[in-house]
């Protein structure tokens, strides 16, 4: 028998913000019925090999609770029953504050879901403004008080640092907002200018000022002092939360195990095969409807090549690089394969070694991308 993590992607949001590089769009009402249509024929095709076995599931978008009720239900209908019979670990659900109607919120419950993560990103509302986002502070206090009523044993909050005009004491607010609304997890991005995005090319023709990266980073640190201080542990560059919070279900993907992604534009990986599905939502139906292979993006990674994607994924962890577990599970000693890189990391201050852990240091975390590239394709010991 396999664990695996299972994905579902939900591309449709009414509006898409204009930081966002996800594949989303604003869907028809029948574009949204052969979607489902779609996406129920992927998950049982996906699940018919009985040597699976679900540990989590996650439902991601996009917006997942920005789909009708009716569509909603029929998507967690079949959910359900895969957690009926798989019992999973974890059940999570994306929502955001403006679309998580009480009804939806109750057909989530009902479903066995039992995590909700819910896109806040600002407590102020002229940040909000900025990044596009449809919902205001007071939406996200009754989106909590919405989740706490129905009785989901998880939340996660989402936070966005670096926002143009965003400072630290703006910054500070949010945190101490989230904080103040009890989740048992946060997590704090910082924004990304992704090529092709409005927000890039406000930022292209002058009509937003990004932030200083000194204070981008400041901005990180306070974020991981002032969860510190709250109970929340740091186990992810991004991500933190108090015991018993950690989100199951991206701890296997960071950990490099099997999983399934089910929908447009979702990826995959299993038997030491990666794939991503077609994205286009009018093409992935078409595929589904006429018997053809979703997947367009299938490789099969060498031994080097697996190793340096699970030192990547592992170095993202607080916890880092366990040499023996890793010399295990690809054969190879991490500190021989990744000499140069450690010796050049250790010498800069951004990298800890010690007999059975190479991690990121505190002045590591903020410039962790840079360092993990060095790592991601290894020339061999």
């Amino acid at each position: 028998m396999t664990d695996i993590g299972l994905y579902v992607h939900v591309p449709f949001c009414p509006r898409k913000c204009g930081y966002c590089d996800f594949y989303s769009i604003t869907p028809s009402d029948s574009l949204v019925r052969d979607y489902i249509d779609a996406v129920l024929t992927e998950l049982d095709a996906a699940l018919a090999d009985n040597r699976l076995h679900v540990e989590t599931i996650f439902v991601g978008g996009g917006t997942p609770s920005f789909l009708p009720e009716s569509s909603l239900a029929r998507l967690m209908g079949r959910l359900a029953h895969i957690s009926r019979t798989h019992h999973p670990i974890e059940f999570s659900v994306e929502a955001n504050p403006a679309s998580l109607t009480g009804d939806k919120a109750v057909l989530l419950r009902q479903a066995g879901v039992t995590r909700i993560s819910m896109g806040a990103q600002s407590f102020v509302g002229a940040e909000l403004q900025m990044l596009d986002r449809l919902h205001g502070p007071d939406d996200i206090a009754a989106g909590v008080e919405l989740v706490r009523r129905v009785g989901f044993e998880h939340l996660n909050l989402d936070l966005i640092f670096g926002i143009p005009g965003q400072t630290l004491r703006t910054w500070s607010q949010s945190l101490d907002a989230a904080v103040d609304l009890g989740p048992d997890h946060v997590a704090c991005y910082g924004l990304t200018y992704e090529p092709g995005t409005p927000l890039t090319l406000r930022r292209d023709s002058g009509q937003i000022t990004p932030l200083d990266e000194d204070l981008e980073t400041e901005m990180y640190l306070q974020a991981i002092d002032r969860l510190a201080a709250s109970g929340f542990q740091q186990y992810e560059i991004s991500n933190f939360a108090r015991p018993g919070g950690q989100c199951r279900h991206n701890l296997r993907y960071w950990r490099g195990q099997p999983g399934i992604g089910v929908g447009p534009a979702a990826a995959g990986y299993l038997d030491g095969c990666r794939w991503r599905n077609v994205v286009s939502v009018a093409d992935y139906v078409g595929r589904i409807r006429s018997g053809q292979a979703t997947a367009v993006d299938v490789e099969r990674l060498d031994p080097l090549g697996r190793a340096g994607e699970a030192a990547m994924l592992r170095l993202r962890m607080t916890d880092g690089i366990r040499c023996e577990e890793f010399q295990a599970l690809t054969g190879y000693d991490p500190r021989a394969l990744f000499a140069d890189a450690i010796e050049n990391h250790i010498r800069t201050g951004l990298l800890t070694v010690d007999h059975n852990q190479i991690a990121l240091t505190r002045k590591g975390l903020p410039l962790a991308d840079a360092v993990v590239r060095d790592f991601l394709k290894p020339t061999g010991p």
